[in-house]
């Protein structure tokens, strides 16, 4: 079996996964130039927000040995991101993994490929995003690699990124960016409640319909 092993990264700082949290995907994505951003993968629990740093696994298809790896090494805070080819063929982590994971204090998975036993997610509300679900379980043989930079629903993701998660779907990007787009996305998020505001006045013209209406000449 063949693996390759990087060092882990170290855990965003408290403060940076607090402001995280109360932050929507949709305002972090609109301040990512609305191009970078998971896609296509399901939320399997039920609302609670995910919020962490990438540990990336890269495994063959239908394998999850290199996760079992990650899993002993990851530190709380982590977020387990696994490139696994967007095959739904096999489970790669279902209730079992899910159990040892929030005991070790993973935050949650994202998995380009496919989980199992997703009641039981769904029961502990443990934040996990994948591709699909199966109910054929994983082999264990390799090989695969772990904290190499990933593609997960057409996004790369680095080891260390910052991985956020709520009912909209999954974002990551660097630490570096985190305190400039945390102030970014809170202005998004005042400037629409300007907008509320002014929707609830009742009045057919607009002044935020205007700004998009008016230089399109209509």
């Amino acid at each position: 079996m063949n693996a390759i092993q990087n060092p882990f990264p170290t855990p965003a700082p408290s403060d940076v996964v607090s402001a995280l949290h109360g932050i929507v995907v949709s305002h972090l994505s609109d301040n990512l130039a609305r191009l970078s951003g998971v896609t296509g993968l399901r939320r399997i629990h039920r609302q609670r927000k995910l919020v962490g740093t990438a540990v990336t696994v890269k495994v063959r298809p239908g394998d999850n040995l290199l996760i079992y790896k990650a899993l002993t090494l990851g530190q709380p805070g982590h977020v387990l991101v696994v490139d696994g080819g967007g095959d739904l063929t096999n489970a790669l982590v279902g209730e079992l993994i899910l159990l040892y994971a929030r005991q070790r204090g993973f935050s949650g998975f994202v998995i380009d490929g496919a989980v199992r036993d997703s009641a039981a997610f769904a029961e502990a509300d443990f934040p996990c995003y994948a591709r699909g679900v199966s109910h054929r379980g994983p082999y264990k043989q390799g090989p695969g690699a772990l904290n190499v930079p990933v593609t997960v629903g057409g996004q790369v993701i680095h080891p260390g990124d910052l991985v956020v998660g709520d009912e909209d779907g999954v974002v990551s990007f660097s630490q570096s960016q985190a305190a400039a787009l945390i102030e970014a996305a809170r202005k998004t998020a005042a400037h629409e409640e300007a907008v509320k505001r002014e929707i609830a006045t009742g009045k057919v013209e607009q002044s935020w319909l205007d700004k998009v209406l008016i230089p399109a000449g209509l």
